[in-house]
C-alpha cells in the first residue's frame, strides 16, 4: 500500500482529462476538478470509427510525412548521443593561370565543413477516463488513436519544413497587369498582392534554372521536386504544359502526394506547404495601429528585451498588456499614407503598455509622418500587402537531391502508446505511475538541417485564396 501512494505522486494526467458525466461528454481539470462540456464544441466525440486501432498512428503519421521523403536520411544508432554531423568537403577553383616552367604553383588548401543537429523528443497524448472508456457508444480509444495519429505526423512534417523555411535563397513571383504580363519583380514579400503576384509556369522555369545554375543534382528522372499548397497548385493545373502524375512517359517511383510535373520540376502536394499570413495588431475591428512618434535608438530597451539595437516608436492606440505581449516578435509593414504606398518591413523587438511604445529592430528608413487625418499606419507583416485586409503568402519550396538531412533515431521512431489504469509508465512511458485514466498517445524523436543552401530555393506566391487562407 506504502508503494502505491508513493508512486501516486507521480500520477498526471495533465491538467486535461476526457471524461462524461451526467450524460454530456466533456473534460475536467485533473487537479481542480473544472468541468468543461465539449460536446458540442470543437472537442466533441460524436463521430468515432470502429475499426482496429493498433495500427492507427502509423498509418495516419505516415500519410502526412511529405517533407522527410525529400531528405537525406542519417540513421543514428542507439547508444551513440543524441547528435548528429554530416561533413562535406570544400570545392575547389578553377586552375585557370598557365603553369610557369620550373615554378611550383601556390596550390589550394583543401577542407572540409560540418554540419550539426541535436535530436528532440516530441509527443502528446489524451488522458480518457474510465467511465466515459465504458459507457461511450463509441470506441473512444480507437477515435484518439486515429486523431493522435494525423497529429504526430502533422507535427514530425512541420518540424522539418520550418527548418526548411531557414533556407536563404528567395524567388519572389513577378506583379503581373490585368492580362497576366509580368510587369515587375517584388523585392520584399510585403510588395505582393492576392490578385497579381500568381506562381506561374515561368516563375517555375525560373526556380528550375536558378537550381540548375546552382549544379544541384536531380532527383530520380533528372527532374527537381517541389511541395506546393493546394491553393497555389490550382494556379498551374491550368497550364497546358502541366504532366499529371498518372501520365508520366517513364516509369519512376511515385512520392507521397506527388501530383504532376511541370518545366522539369515533380510536385508534390501538401496543406502544409507554408503560409504566411499576420492576425490583427490591435483588435479585431481594427488590424493596424497609428503612428504618433518615433525617438530612435534606446539602447537601455535594447538591453531589456534581449537585443543589441532597438528602436522606440510611439503609437496612437491604447495598448493592453496582453496586446503588447503579443506584439513581441511580430513583424510590421509600414504604410506611407501620404504616398498610400508600403515602403518597409519591420520587426517589434519589445512593447510596453506605459507610453504606448514599441521597439523595432532597425531604424526605419521611411520617414514617419503624424500629420492629423494622414498619419502613417503600420499594419501586420507576416503576409502579403495587408492594407485592404490579410492577405496569404504561400512558399513553394523546390528541392535539388540532398539538399537537406533528416536524422533517423534507431528505437525512437513515432511510436503508438496505449495505457489502461493499472499500467505504470506515464501516459508516454516517461515515468512510474498508477493512475485512475486512460491514456493515449505518441512520440518520437526529430531532426533535420539545410545541408546546401544552393540546393534549394523557396518560391513565394500569393493565390486566388490569399484572402481567406489563414497562416500554417
Amino acid at each position: 500500500m506504502k508503494l502505491f501512494e508513493n508512486l501516486q505522486l507521480f500520477a498526471d494526467a495533465g491538467s486535461v482529462v476526457n471524461i462524461t458525466t451526467n450524460g454530456t461528454t466533456g473534460t475536467v481539470n485533473a487537479h481542480t476538478g473544472a468541468f468543461d462540456p465539449s460536446a458540442t464544441g470543437t472537442h466533441s466525440m460524436s463521430s468515432t470509427m470502429k475499426t482496429y486501432y493498433d495500427t492507427e498512428l502509423l498509418e495516419n503519421a505516415r500519410a502526412k510525412l511529405i517533407f522527410s521523403q525529400l531528405g537525406k536520411s542519417q540513421f543514428l544508432p542507439a547508444n551513440h548521443g543524441d547528435s548528429v554531423q554530416w561533413r562535406k568537403w570544400n570545392t575547389f577553383g578553377k586552375a585557370m593561370k598557365p603553369l610557369q616552367e620550373g615554378v611550383i604553383p601556390t596550390g589550394q588548401k583543401f577542407g572540409q565543413t560540418a554540419i550539426n543537429v541535436t535530436v528532440q523528443q516530441y509527443g502528446d497524448y489524451a488522458a480518457i477516463s474510465d467511465r466515459l472508456n465504458l459507457h461511450a457508444v463509441d470506441n473512444v480509444i480507437l477515435g484518439a488513436t486515429e486523431e493522435m495519429g494525423a497529429a504526430g505526423g502533422e507535427t514530425a512534417d512541420t518540424l522539418v519544413r520550418n527548418e526548411l523555411c531557414t533556407g536563404t535563397s528567395v524567388i519572389y513571383a513577378d506583379t503581373l497587369d490585368a492580362s497576366g504580363v509580368p510587369t515587375s519583380t517584388p523585392t520584399g514579400r510585403y510588395l505582393m498582392g492576392a490578385s497579381n503576384n500568381r506562381l506561374t509556369p515561368d516563375i517555375v522555369n525560373k526556380a528550375y534554372t536558378f537550381l540548375k545554375k546552382q549544379k544541384a543534382p536531380f532527383f530520380e528522372g533528372n527532374k527537381y521536386v517541389a511541395v506546393i499548397h493546394p491553393s497555389v497548385s490550382y494556379d498551374l493545373r491550368s497550364s497546358k504544359d502541366w504532366i499529371e502524375a498518372h501520365k508520366y512517359s517513364e516509369a519512376q517511383e511515385i512520392f507521397e502526394g506527388e501530383i504532376g510535373e511541370l518545366h522539369g520540376v515533380r510536385f508534390i502536394e501538401s496543406t502544409e506547404a507554408p503560409i504566411f499570413n499576420g492576425e490583427s495588431l490591435f483588435t479585431d475591428a481594427q488590424s493596424n495601429l497609428t503612428f504618433s512618434a518615433y525617438s530612435g535608438t534606446d539602447t537601455t530597451a535594447a538591453a531589456q528585451f534581449g537585443v543589441t539595437s532597438a528602436y522606440k516608436i510611439t503609437v496612437a492606440e491604447t495598448l493592453t498588456a496582453a496586446i503588447a505581449e503579443a506584439l513581441v516578435g511580430r513583424k510590421i509593414h509600414v504604410y506611407d499614407t501620404s504616398a498610400s504606398a508600403l515602403t518597409e518591413t519591420l520587426t517589434i523587438v519589445g512593447a510596453t503598455v506605459t507610453g504606448k511604445y514599441i521597439w523595432v529592430d532597425r531604424a526605419p528608413t521611411t520617414t514617419l509622418s503624424a500629420a492629423s487625418g494622414a498619419a502613417d499606419k503600420f499594419y501586420p507583416g507576416e503576409g502579403g500587402n495587408s492594407v485592404s485586409g490579410p492577405c496569404a503568402v504561400y512558399g513553394t519550396l523546390f528541392f535539388g537531391k540532398d539538399a537537406f538531412g533528416v536524422v533517423d533515431p534507431e528505437g525512437m521512431g513515432m511510436e503508438m502508446i496505449i495505457k489502461d489504469a493499472a499500467q505504470i509508465g506515464g501516459p508516454l512511458n516517461q515515468f512510474s505511475t498508477v493512475g485512475y485514466f486512460s491514456t493515449v498517445g505518441y512520440k518520437f524523436e526529430n531532426a533535420a538541417k539545410i545541408l546546401y543552401q544552393n540546393r534549394m530555393v523557396r518560391v513565394e506566391s500569393c493565390s486566388a485564396y490569399s484572402n481567406v487562407d489563414e497562416a500554417n
